[in-house]
């Protein structure tokens, strides 16, 4: 697996990584199996998404990220570019990407999701890549109906 990880918003997206470390612990996931990918923002993961994916190296993605909303439109740009771009990329290659992205209006409403009140979407987004490469595993493996 890879996880695709934004630098920018380090305090939240660290932690988000955190939350997805401890997923693969508790399904039991090798460290040395998961390939950890740091790009400069949300906007930039869908084109590392992508270059991940179209390398057939790994069986699910997950993208950490977080996006603030700010007094201009910028929020709505990075963050639907960033949806879009993974979903894309989903589809494309039908491999799971995890969602790890946080679009929040504050920076105390990203912590209460990376690993504060509201859980550890980071965990979460791994839980999800795992759970949907099993499914399409066996649907894979699923003899075809006559």
């Amino acid at each position: 697996m890879a996880v695709l990880v934004s630098r920018y918003n380090d305090l939240v997206t660290a932690r988000l990584l955190d939350g997805a470390w401890q997923c693969f612990r508790d399904n039991g996931v090798p460290e040395a199996r998961v390939d950890v990918i740091w790009v400069p923002g949300a906007f930039e993961l869908p084109v590392a998404a992508e270059a991940a994916a179209a390398s057939g190296r790994y069986a699910a993605l997950v993208a950490l990220g977080c996006v603030v909303r700010g007094e201009t439109p910028h929020f709505e740009y990075v963050a639907g570019e960033a949806v879009r771009g993974l979903g894309n990329v989903a589809l494309a290659h039908r491999l799971p990407v995890g969602f790890g992205v946080l679009t929040t209006d504050t920076l105390e409403q990203a912590l209460a999701r990376a690993g504060g009140a509201a859980g550890n979407k980071g965990y979460e987004a791994v839980d999800a890549a795992l759970t949907t490469a099993d499914v399409l595993g066996q649907l894979t493996r699923a003899a075809p109906r006559d």
